[in-house]
């Protein structure tokens, strides 16, 4: 490594001290070594848990959703020979428990529920001075359905604006 060796001239070093880049790039080098293998991570195993459960005290303004996959042979809910929700199947979201959504019309419906309900109220200045009035996302995911499915479902609605997403569980029955 060459030294600057100070001279009786005054012109300004030309030369790059490259010892701070290196440092920041090995900093990067370890992080990376660390955070990618926890963030390829697959949750494969989703199971919906079953907890003592206190009735809530739902909004009418509450956005509904349930999540499910097709059957391992490509069917829906909605038909009879429908098997259940299988780990490889496509991933079906219901819009207030009732219409099959995708992606793009899930975001889009969401947006406008929560556009209206926050223009009913007065405006978003009124919404945030009472946070009762903000709705939440109840998620219901089917226990066999890809952690995946529910994640984007996840994600659309909080892009949509909902600061708030719960998951909706089965209630403990009595004496177990």
């Amino acid at each position: 490594m060459a030294a600057a060796v100070a001279d009786d001239t005054d012109t300004p070093m030309s030369s790059i001290n490259t010892t701070p880049l290196v440092d920041v790039m090995l900093v990067l080098l370890i992080i990376f070594l660390i955070a990618v293998p926890v963030a390829i991570q697959q949750i494969n195993k989703l199971k919906i848990p079953i907890i003592e459960t206190i009735e809530s005290k739902d909004k009418v303004e509450n956005l509904l959703l349930t999540v499910a996959s097709a059957d391992e042979a490509g069917r829906i809910p909605s038909n009879p020979d429908y098997t259940g929700s299988s780990r490889q199947g496509q991933c079906l979201v219901y819009y207030n428990n009732t219409t099959m959504v995708d992606s793009t019309t899930l975001r889009e419906d969401a947006f406008k529920r929560l556009d209206d309900i926050v223009t009913r109220a007065g405006g978003v200045d009124v919404i945030m001075e009472n946070p009762e009035l903000i709705p939440e996302v109840h998620i219901r995911g089917d226990v066999n359905a890809p952690w995946s499915c529910v994640a984007g479902a996840i994600y659309n609605v909080q892009a949509a604006g909902y600061p708030t997403v719960g998951f909706i569980s089965n209630p403990v029955e009595p004496g177990i």
